[in-house]
């Protein structure tokens, strides 16, 4: 497993695959083993090894999918990747490099010295001693005596640099992956959050701005800003093309891929810089929903007020206050009239490919299918009602008769039980009669349905017309 997940995502530098590509690479994988260890060696399918290492209790791979996705993908997690260099740091070295690695140390400590120190005197006489050092070492070179890295020395700090670009890819995944916990977090908190948007947006940004001014925040916006300057990159790129040159250098035969090593760098950290858009769209949306509805929620109450005031006007009730029952009893509802759970089937494909005989298949069912223009349906209702009230089905239907039958039929009552609601009384069935395309007579029994400007209007003319009737 660490072999196949070094070689599919370290060595490429690979962040992200799917799970078809993915699960093709380990088809090849476990072909070779088998050919050596036998068939009976590995004998799950790729696929079910994926998805076992990516697994809640394993945690070896994360499987997501992403927008605009519909098939999964996967990624190392930081811990796997974390294994996986501790392993390949067992590996026998070419040599220890001491003497770049001291050297470094010194340079970290007079850094630290310097950037710390606050007497301005000692600092002037620090940079005129390095001055001192620069102008001897001119000196020197014009005199013809110039001091180089011997090809030892050249190959070791090669090696520390490729194994600090290789540890900077894997820092990515784990940033990447804080900043994901951080998205999940803030998600759970608003599915939960019972109180005001202003509490809850105190507690997500302070949560953010805690990881934004940690050291590790700190470090990452610094590199980010460093890796950006298109003269950096610019430098990056010269300096990597005339180190892989050296003669010491090729003799190594380094990685060629090393020569864009910073470009890889900027494809990972692009992917911590989308999680981190992810966060604040989830924010965005978050205030959006709720604004909405609470526009939504005071725009009815005002309609509701004005419609009421404007049937009240003319007819004020006499009583001082009055009230309306909206049922005499309440609907009860047993518990064993609830429908049990049925596990949804599942499907199995074959993927066998079967040959289609030699016999031509008749398409003319694709042809024959029944379209209603529900818009053309619209429009007839929306003339009806410019010039009356309310207006019935069956008057719509005998001043346009039913052209498609039945399903011309089900698309009026869609449109009255949906986008255009209308009064139905189930208790007075109404006959519709059409000629189909056959020529045959046909008649069916519908509930009254009554299209009116306004609902509430619609509502009191029905049941005045049932009165009457």
């Amino acid at each position: 497993m660490i072999g196949f997940l070094h070689q599919a995502f370290i060595e490429p530098n690979q962040r992200v695959l799917s799970e078809q590509a993915l699960a093709a690479r380990l088809d090849d994988y476990l072909f070779h083993l088998r050919e050596t260890l036998g068939e009976n060696g590995y004998p799950r399918s790729a696929l079910e090894y994926l998805r076992d290492w990516a697994d809640d209790g394993r945690g070896w791979l994360r499987r997501f999918y992403p927008p605009d996705s519909d098939e999964a993908h996967y990624d190392l997690t930081p811990g796997a990747e974390l294994a996986i260099q501790w392993l390949a740091g067992l590996e026998q070295r070419q040599f220890v490099g001491a003497e770049s690695r001291l050297k470094l140390v010194f340079d970290l400590l007079e850094q630290i010295e310097r950037g710390s120190e606050t007497d301005p005197a000692t600092r002037i006489a620090e940079l005129e001693r390095r001055r001192q050092a620069l102008d001897a070492e001119i000196d020197e070179i014009r005199a013809g005596r110039m001091a180089f890295l011997d090809p030892t020395q050249v190959r070791e700090r090669f090696l520390q640099v490729r194994d600090t670009a290789r540890a900077l890819l894997a820092d990515f995944r784990q940033v990447e992956q804080n900043f994901r916990v951080l998205d999940r977090t803030v998600r759970e908190r608003i599915a939960t959050w019972q109180g005001g948007r202003g509490e809850l947006l105190d507690e997500v940004f302070g949560t953010r701005d805690e990881i934004a001014e940690s050291d590790q925040g700190r470090s990452f916006r610094a590199f980010w800003d460093l890796l950006m300057s298109p003269a950096r990159q610019e430098e990056l790129s010269r300096l990597l093309e005339r180190v892989l040159e050296l003669e010491p250098v090729a003799a190594l035969a380094p990685d060629p891929r090393l020569k864009r090593v910073h470009y890889d760098w900027l494809a990972a950290g692009e992917v911590a810089q989308r999680t981190v858009a992810r966060l604040s769209e989830q924010l965005r949306r978050y205030l959006d929903d709720q604004a909405w509805l609470e526009n939504r929620r005071i725009m009815e109450v005002l309609q509701s007020v004005e419609r009421h005031a404007v049937a009240l006007r003319d007819g004020p009730p006499a009583a001082v206050a009055f009230t309306s029952v909206d049922a005499l009893a309440p609907a009860v509802t047993l518990s064993m009239e609830r429908v049990l759970f049925s596990p949804p089937a599942v499907r199995h494909i074959d993927q066998d490919v079967h040959e289609a005989s030699g016999t031509e298949v008749s398409a003319d069912a694709l042809f024959e299918q029944v379209y209603v223009d529900k818009e053309r349906l619209r429009a007839h209702l929306r003339r009806a009602l410019q010039t009356r009230a309310q207006v019935s089905l069956e008057e719509l239907i005998a001043e346009r008769p039913l052209e498609l039958g039945l399903a011309e039929l089900i698309a009026w009552l869609s449109l009255a039980t949906g986008e255009h609601p209308a009064a139905i009384d189930e208790n007075d069935l109404r006959t519709v009669r059409w000629t189909d395309a056959r020529g045959i007579r046909r008649t069916a029994s519908v509930p009254a349905v009554i299209f009116a400007r306004e609902p509430q209007e619609s509502i009191s003319i029905v049941a005045e017309t049932s009165r009457h009737a």
